[in-house]
């Protein structure tokens, strides 16, 4: 079957509609067949927990690139709809209704989220062993955990469809204490670069605070409840790439 019009472009894959109701997303060429595997693997295992989410039904390959098969969800991303919108409060409550559905769930058959904080420590800490040596300490006094933890969970991944705000992208799913999963949004959220367009970037910069700030509010977490769980994470991404 040949490939239907490109509905999405993502950093390791692009989505394409497929057959009836469904769409692939079609990893680059390269893409690993273990990351691939591991998403569609993570997919069955929320398949059962009540929150919105598409199912996955098959890995495959299409003009020599792997690719999972998904029902279609249309809509709008919630970012999209924020940068549209601006309606920031609305915004994160959204994120942590939705956010909140999630963490209710337990889940056992997953990585923990210590050992991907652990090897991404480790891949940072390479160049500067002495600057990253007390964040190994710091990494096993944080709890432990069963809770089912997105690992990915930001606005860029909620598509607002007709019924209902649909949550995708489970490449990241681990278990873990709860306070991770929000701190990881947080950093998200906040933390990772904003486009640079000229005369735009201070105010890309408040609104993504301010969002944050929202989700915080909404999710009644405060800052002092994550700040040893961001500390490793802002620290860890560099290994991440």
């Amino acid at each position: 079957m040949k490939l239907g019009h490109r509905v999405g472009i993502g950093n390791t894959a692009d989505v394409y509609h497929w057959e009836g109701k469904t769409v692939i997303k079609l990893f680059h060429s390269g893409y690993p067949k273990d990351s691939v595997m591991r998403e569609f693997s993570n997919v069955a295992i929320v398949s059962k927990m009540d929150f919105p989410k598409p199912m996955a039904y098959d890995v495959i390959e299409v003009e020599g690139r792997l690719g999972i098969i998904y029902d279609s969800v249309m809509g709008e991303s919630l970012l999209d709809w924020l940068l549209r919108t601006k309606d920031l409060e609305r915004g994160g409550e959204i994120l942590a209704q939705l956010h909140k559905r999630m963490l209710a769930h337990k889940v056992t058959s997953a990585p923990s989220y210590k050992d991907f904080l652990y090897r991404n420590l480790e891949r940072a800490a390479r160049n500067s062993e002495e600057k990253f040596e007390g964040l190994f300490g710091q990494l096993q006094k944080l709890p432990d955990g069963d809770t089912f933890c997105h690992g990915d969970f930001h606005p860029g991944n909620v598509i607002l469809s007709i019924e209902n705000p649909v949550v995708i992208d489970f490449m990241n799913v681990c278990a873990g204490d709860y306070f991770y999963d929000v701190a990881r949004t947080v950093f998200l959220i906040e933390y990772t670069p904003v486009p640079q367009i000229p005369g735009a970037v201070e105010d890309l910069l408040r609104l993504k605070t301010t969002l944050a700030d929202q989700y915080l509010i909404h999710m009644k977490v405060d800052r002092e409840q994550i700040s040893d769980f961001l500390e490793v994470i802002i620290s860890s991404r560099p290994g991440e790439s």
